[in-house]
């Protein structure tokens, strides 16, 4: 008999994860993945503060700030505003990130340039501004890229995305060299996710329903599933774990050769 999918695990089976009082910025967090992490963290008792360019869907969240964060000026002026009001800056998720489908050959040098600033050249303006304060805490701090399968395998329709991704986990391990011990960084590897914005890239439900058979856990990650993965790397659990890429991707795809092979013994 094969077992029903699991889902993550609900507020009832947290577990104290040295989180409560943090203070910690998620970029791209007012719906989608940068939500569900806002909520997770929260639930954990952090204090997440989101930005976006959008408010969120309930406007009047207290600890929202909108900024651009492809902007050094506006993204130095959010971490001086997160720290007057808090007086420290304890995390930084990179979440905010995306990319349309365009095909290389059609896409032009201002779409791809465009790309680039927001999946790549972002995470690295927001994690100097937030470096900057850590590095004179006493506790330091930790940052976690959102980063994306797309970046580790082909990534047709989305190439400047998939390269802005793999150019993020690079920087990474090159940041964990250069600001450690104070300041911690890593990059989680995320697979498919379901969020409002699914029907965007499979669909209807049908489309969704499709893409979740051909990942061996039998369903497309929660944003719940990356909050986790991200409150873990954010708290002292992780102290050690710094240069790190840590991929969520429900066991990956099933290898096209294996559907196209007709040999007996197929897995």
């Amino acid at each position: 008999m094969t077992a029903a999918p699991q889902g993550p695990p609900g507020s009832a089976d947290r577990i104290d994860l040295g989180l409560s009082g943090k203070i910690v910025l998620i970029t791209g967090g007012a719906r989608g993945v940068g939500a569900g992490i806002a909520t997770v963290l929260k639930d954990l008792g952090a204090i997440p503060v989101i930005c976006a360019r959008r408010p969120p869907t309930a406007d009047d969240h207290p600890d929202f700030f909108p900024c651009d964060v492809r902007d050094e000026d506006a993204v130095t002026e959010l971490v001086a505003k997160i720290v007057d009001k808090y007086g420290k800056l304890d995390g930084v998720v990179n979440n905010a990130g995306g990319s349309p489908f365009a095909l290389a050959a059609d896409a032009s040098a201002s779409f791809t340039n465009k790309i680039i600033a927001l999946n790549l050249v972002a995470p690295l303006i927001v994690s100097r501004a937030a470096h900057a304060v850590m590095v004179n805490q006493p506790d330091g701090g930790a940052i976690v890229n959102i980063s994306s399968v797309s970046g580790h395998r082909p990534s047709p329709g989305t190439a400047a995305y998939g390269a802005a991704k793999a150019g993020v986990d690079s920087a990474a391990t090159a940041l964990a060299v250069e600001w450690a011990p104070k300041v911690r960084i890593n990059s989680i590897v995320a697979g498919a996710i379901e969020t409002e914005l699914s029907h965007l890239h499979y669909g209807d439900q049908a489309g969704v329903d499709a893409v979740a058979a051909t990942i061996p856990m039998g369903r497309l990650a929660q944003p719940s599933d990356i909050g986790n993965a991200v409150a873990f790397l954010l708290s002292p659990l992780s102290s050690f774990i710094t240069g790190s890429t840590l991929t969520i991707h429900g066991g990956g795809e099933r290898p096209a050769f294996l559907s196209a092979a007709n040999a007996g013994n197929q897995v």
